[in-house]
């Protein structure tokens, strides 16, 4: 069986935009930000080694990092994109993992770089462990044979769809709100 990746990518995120909406992590309308779409790219080819590594042992792991590392982009999207981007995406990321480690990364976004309490770092963990398990849950359920070059696809349509809500999340907290524009308004 052929799986229609964009299909798939597309059903990750309306699942994981639904999810984050009703416990109000997010917009109805979702967040533009192109300089952090275009940032994807790099992120994903320097988290991939490390993502695919633990995903055997540590699946919730692998695909939830890159969550945290949305927000993180989003965070300093926030404070001084000119400076950040000029790191580049692939200095951001080794700079994220390398801070505490990879295994400690969550933790160093939520409270190093995010600045959150002990409660607001925990909910948010919370959070992103579902939205990794919907994510995972996904990939179980279609039929994609394990091991497989369409499997790796999948993997990677589903860390895109993580990384894209990560930002949206974090420029949510940041009030960042997207709300449909009313004509009234613009007279």
């Amino acid at each position: 069986m052929i799986m229609d990746i964009k299909k798939f990518e597309e059903e990750i995120k309306t699942d994981l935009h639904r999810f984050l909406v009703g416990v109000g992590r997010m917009d109805e309308k979702m967040p533009e930000c192109p300089d952090l779409d275009e940032m994807w790219p790099v992120i994903e080819s320097a988290y991939l080694p490390d993502g695919v590594k633990e995903f055997t042992d540590y699946p919730l792991v692998s695909m939830g990092w890159i969550m945290f590392i949305g927000m993180a982009l989003a965070k300093y999207w926030d404070e001084d994109w000119i400076k950040y981007s000029e790191e580049g995406g692939e200095k951001i990321y080794l700079r994220l993992r390398d801070a505490k480690g990879y295994d400690n990364l969550d933790d160093y976004v939520l409270y190093d770089v995010l600045g959150l309490s002990e409660e607001e770092a925990e909910k948010t963990s919370s959070v992103v462990g579902e939205c990794a398990a919907r994510v995972l849950s996904a990939m179980h359920h279609s039929g994609i044979e394990p091991g497989t070059a369409e499997a790796v696809r999948a993997y990677e349509a589903g860390l895109h769809q993580l990384y894209l809500m990560g930002v949206a999340m974090e420029l949510n907290a940041l009030g960042y709100h997207m709300t449909p524009l009313n004509p009234a308004d613009l007279a």
